[in-house]
């Protein structure tokens, strides 16, 4: 490895401390019945970081199963369209089951299966993380139940059969608006009246301390390989890595090995882009960084689209995996820390990047991922028409046809 990718000792980024805070976000907030479940989890994972046939077992999966490393595409006629010189896509749409999302199911039922728990729940959105949940169960030989939004359920009809047909009970949530944020809650519910012999999968980098830790290492094979592949081709300085944000695991995932490997003078803007929805100056949207205020939701301390009275606020976008009125805590210290840059990104723009994409490269994101492609013009004017940027593709869109048939997208 070149001097370029290691890591700078006066510029290493170190977060969370003990209590699982980043500066002021994230800790543990969450009722005294499930404080031993958490403890619990938190010493096996410290346990499983250094044992290797856990850690090779883990590697394995990923290698023979995920089916990484992932490639690192360079899309020749998406950047002449965008006006930058070269875009390079990280491939997470070419993971089995179609996401990033796979990363961190296997892990956490690795885990689950080396806690002695026989079940697991999840919540999902989209419904990429309920089939990644209900496909590592499904190998591992675990019970599974996906609690899912009404709404969601409606808008991911597809998946919803695929979890299914991999033997997942669907939990059908009617609280609210039947979207991501009311399975989260149901899920948790669940999970206090279960916590003995049920183990919680959390999809994305949030909730009590551990899980924006473990689902941050689980899913920074992303940026990790996106460094080595960056090496390995002798591409040379990127100017900007760029990935799309609701919770934030596929972003955190790409984002913190470069935080970590490279100094502030070797590291490339970092990117994250969030759900605009109609309009950030509407109430419908999902931007809880540009529009939204630190408070308390599901068990963490972070930046929310809450009322004058702290109750969480509906968030909307067209994408069901980034519908949520919160993100992960870690996002929300990399804001504040001027780590990160956070753009908000409409409907209109995810989807005219989606169609972009599809026509210049063959590729069909999910409407998550798009979010992200959407900054690529931005970026162009921004950094000019020499810059590289990479983005992640965090999913493929074949769950997301009814919804850009809907939208009238097809041509």
């Amino acid at each position: 490895m070149s001097d370029a990718f290691l890591p700078s000792a006066d510029s290493t980024y170190r977060t969370p401390d003990a209590q699982g805070f980043f500066g002021p976000y994230g800790g543990s907030f969450v009722p005294e019945t499930v404080v031993p479940a958490l403890r619990e989890l938190e010493q096996a994972w410290k346990e499983a970081q250094t044992d290797e046939l856990f850690i090779d077992e883990f590697e394995g999966l990923l290698a023979d199963y995920v089916g990484r490393p992932t490639p690192l595409w360079e899309a020749k006629r998406l950047a002449e369209a965008v006006g930058l010189g070269r875009v390079l896509l990280k491939r997470e749409d070419l993971t089995h089951t179609g996401a990033h999302k796979i990363n961190n199911t296997l892990g956490q039922c690795l885990l689950a299966r080396r806690m002695g728990k026989g079940r697991v729940i999840a919540e999902t959105g989209a419904g990429q993380h309920g089939v990644a949940t209900a496909t590592a169960a499904a190998l591992l030989g675990l019970e599974c139940a996906v609690f899912m939004g009404t709404e969601d359920i409606r808008r991911q009809a597809l998946n919803v059969y695929k979890m299914k047909l991999l033997g997942a009970e669907v939990v059908p949530v009617d609280d609210g608006t039947g979207t991501l944020a009311d399975a989260v809650s149901a899920a948790l519910r669940h999970w206090v009246e279960r916590v003995r012999d049920t183990f919680y999968v959390i999809g994305s980098a949030l909730g009590p301390h551990p899980y924006p830790t473990l689902v941050r290492a689980f899913q920074s094979v992303i940026g990790s390989e996106t460094i080595a592949q960056l090496e390995n081709r002798s591409i040379g300085k990127v100017d900007a890595v760029v990935a799309c944000v609701g919770g934030g695991s596929n972003a955190i995932g790409t984002f913190y090995p470069f935080l970590t490997s490279l100094s502030a003078e070797e590291r490339p803007m970092l990117v994250g882009a969030e759900a605009a929805g109609e309009g950030i100056e509407t109430a419908r949207h999902g931007a809880s960084l540009a529009k939204g205020s630190p408070g308390v939701m599901h068990g963490f301390y972070s930046y929310l689209l809450q009322d004058e009275g702290g109750n969480p606020m509906e968030a909307y976008s067209i994408s069901a995996g980034l519908d949520y009125p919160g993100i992960g805590p870690e996002h929300s210290h990399l804001h504040d820390a001027g780590l990160v840059r956070y753009m908000p990104v409409t409907d209109a723009e995810a989807l005219e990047a989606f169609a972009l994409l599809s026509h210049t490269e063959g590729i069909i994101p999910a409407i998550e991922s798009s979010h992200a492609l959407a900054l690529l013009p931005r970026l162009a004017k921004e950094l000019g028409p020499e810059a590289t940027v990479v983005v992640t593709v965090s999913g493929r869109g074949d769950k997301d046809m009814d919804i850009v048939r809907e939208a009238g997208l097809a041509r």
